[in-house]
């Protein structure tokens, strides 16, 4: 009688939400080389089951466009700024996955031909066809969204089945774990109860993007070992935002 695959992802597309601090490592300034190169393991080994992987990463390690307005950089001046930081991000992670072995684009909203791709829906779909992993910089090319809105909007325009926001928390609580040591984690939480304890899954911009396309959100710590793959078969780690 033959086996059954217990090691068959449950997602066959996935969005990966990196924030920029979490390429700076401890700090969550800069870039920490042995921590980009540990996230390229990481992504391998889930490419490796054969799961199709886009990437949207932040820039808050190199620039944040909303802590550079109110420090008197003008916002949409800023915004750009941020989103430049998140094509650095996007080459260094780049950078790392070559060199792990993993086939790589970066494909940026605002065009700089010499160093990235522009965002084509399509060319993207083919790439991930391919075997490529697909890395998003530039967030949506405009300024007043967040990365968090990005990935919202390229999970819905590539059709993934599910959002994975790579924190340094292990879930969603319905208060601060690191202030108040009886804070309960959410297991699951539906979107509308998300909004009602006015839980910061995202900014509400990229929440309603979400919500309006039933796009399935889990929050999890990027930080354990292995945590990108046991999410991707299913195991029980971090919290699921469900319709």
């Amino acid at each position: 009688m033959p086996k059954t695959n217990t090691t068959a992802p449950k997602y066959k597309r996935i969005l990966l939400k990196l924030s920029g601090e979490a390429l700076g490592g401890e700090a969550g300034q800069g870039i920490c080389p042995e921590v980009v190169a540990d996230m390229a393991q990481q992504i391998k080994e889930v490419r490796a089951l054969g799961v199709e992987i886009v990437i949207v990463v932040g820039g808050g390690n190199i620039f944040r466009g909303l802590s550079g307005s109110e420090r008197g950089i003008e916002r949409a001046t800023g915004d750009y700024m941020g989103m430049l930081a998140t094509v650095i991000n996007a080459l260094a992670l780049q950078d790392a996955l070559e060199k792990a072995g993993v086939a790589t684009r970066v494909q940026s909203a605002i065009t700089m031909s010499q160093v990235a791709e522009p965002f084509i829906r399509r060319r993207a779909v083919r790439h991930l066809e391919k075997g490529r992993v697909v890395i998003f910089g530039g967030g949506t090319g405009n300024p007043f969204f967040s990365t968090d809105t990005a990935a919202a909007l390229r999970a819905a325009e590539l059709g993934v089945d599910v959002i994975l926001k790579a924190t340094k928390v292990d879930g969603i609580y319905d208060s601060d774990p690191k202030k108040n040591p009886a804070a309960k984690r959410f297991a699951t939480i539906t979107y509308m109860e998300a909004l009602q304890k006015q839980l910061k899954v995202m900014d509400s911009a990229a929440f309603s993007l979400c919500m309006d396309n039933k796009m399935p959100i889990i929050v999890f710590d990027l930080f354990k070992p292995h945590n990108i793959k046991r999410v991707v078969l299913g195991e029980k780690v971090g919290t699921l935002v469900v319709d």
